[in-house]
């Protein structure tokens, strides 16, 4: 969705609403900052928790999940296990009726708590839906049993972990993606799911336009827009209170906010000139693509979901190893009706012989970007 660097060209730009600042304005700008809300992120790399589930749980809970909802409760049984459960009110019911994208998030926050673990010397047994896989949506059933064991082999693409993000940047046009690079890419991925590679430039072109399409039916089907809206965290107050969701901070931000320039109302109606701007920014951002990568199951169960997570995951790690933005373009997978043409067309594409398009992103050399709020771990841990 919507980044800082995103809605200040939506708006024009920041230098006027800085001005407005006046005096003091230095130390306003240097206080905007969620810093309490990405403190996650420099206390995994710090440790020391004191026991090593704990020691990777802190990093799990820094892994891609969609509209960074972070979904998963953790349950601490005995001294070496992990039951992780979803807390059914963090789904998507509007963009993501099945809680399929919300499995696959599981899926890369499994594959982050797995590296992590072997990365202290434990190999995390995962025992995925030990009471039956749920359908057509998640229950109260455990996603998975996890249970910590001597051993582990590190990972070198745990290195980047603490750099990974999910890049909402407009990419740079003039560096193209080269085909051995893209390989190399797509080599991280497991034998389990098909990775396809888009490079050719009429492959692109056909993405470029798809993805478009399917972002302006997200935009303009008034409940799925809403939900997005409703996740919306404006301001640092709103992030460090709840860092979960979508995040715009900055003192700019902040000033357009108080300015009822960036509002919920502003970004939700389809009338007002910041909702036409933002259609011609996601208009931008998918026309960027350099490259696109998709993966495919056979089927649909949930536990090709998580496998399709653990991927992704491993997709974002090497992508960043390589300097690369890997950016998830998933509104085309969605499964509301109002997107069913874009679904089957994207199927058409990306899976003509079958099988079930889980992921699908865009990728490209584009700025670096701020890591995204996290509740804190002590959040995520539950007694049931």
């Amino acid at each position: 969705m919507t980044s800082r660097r995103q809605v200040l060209r939506l708006i024009g730009g920041s230098a006027a609403a800085l001005a407005a600042i006046g005096a003091g304005g230095a130390a306003f700008v240097a206080t905007r900052e969620p810093v309490a809300a990405q403190r996650p992120w420099s206390d995994a790399a710090r440790g020391g928790f004191g026991e090593p589930r704990l020691d990777a749980l802190a990093w799990a809970i820094l892994a891609p999940n969609p509209h960074n909802r972070q979904p998963w409760l953790f349950e601490l049984v005995g001294d070496d296990t992990i039951i992780v459960h979803c807390d059914l009110n963090r789904r998507l019911p509007q963009t993501d009726p099945f809680d399929r994208q919300i499995v696959i998030g599981f899926g890369c926050m499994l594959e982050l708590l797995r590296m992590a673990a072997a990365e202290q010397g434990h190999h995390a047994h995962i025992e995925l839906f030990p009471e039956g896989e749920p359908p057509p949506r998640l229950d109260g059933r455990a996603i998975a049993h996890v249970r910590f064991e001597a051993g582990g082999q590190a990972d070198p693409l745990f290195a980047h972990a603490s750099t990974r993000r999910s890049n909402k940047e407009v990419f740079d046009a003039s560096r193209p993606v080269s085909a051995q690079v893209l390989s190399d890419l797509a080599g991280h991925a497991g034998p389990l799911l098909r990775t396809g590679l888009i490079a050719d430039p009429a492959g692109i072109a056909a993405l470029r336009a798809l993805t478009w399409r399917a972002m302006q039916t997200e935009l303009t089907t008034a409940r799925a827009h809403h939900e997005s809206i409703e996740l919306m965290r404006i301001g640092r107050a709103e992030i460090e209170a709840n860092p979960d969701g979508i995040a715009l901070s900055g003192a700019a931000i902040e000033l357009m906010n108080r300015a009822g320039l960036v509002t919920r109302a502003s970004l939700s109606d389809p009338r007002s000139p910041a909702f036409r701007q933002t259609l011609a920014l996601y208009e931008s951002l998918t026309h960027s693509a350099m490259a696109h990568i998709a993966l495919v199951s056979p089927g649909n169960s949930r536990a090709e979901q998580i496998r399709a997570g653990r991927d992704w995951l491993r997709l974002n790690l090497a992508a960043t190893a390589s300097g690369l933005g890997l950016h998830p373009l998933s509104q085309a997978l969605q499964e509301f009706p109002e997107m069913a043409a874009h679904y089957d067309e994207a199927h058409a594409r990306l899976a003509p012989d079958g099988g079930t398009v889980q992921m699908l992103g865009r990728v490209g050399y584009g700025p670096q970007t701020a890591p995204t709020p996290r509740w804190p771990l002590e959040t995520r841990i539950v007694s049931v």
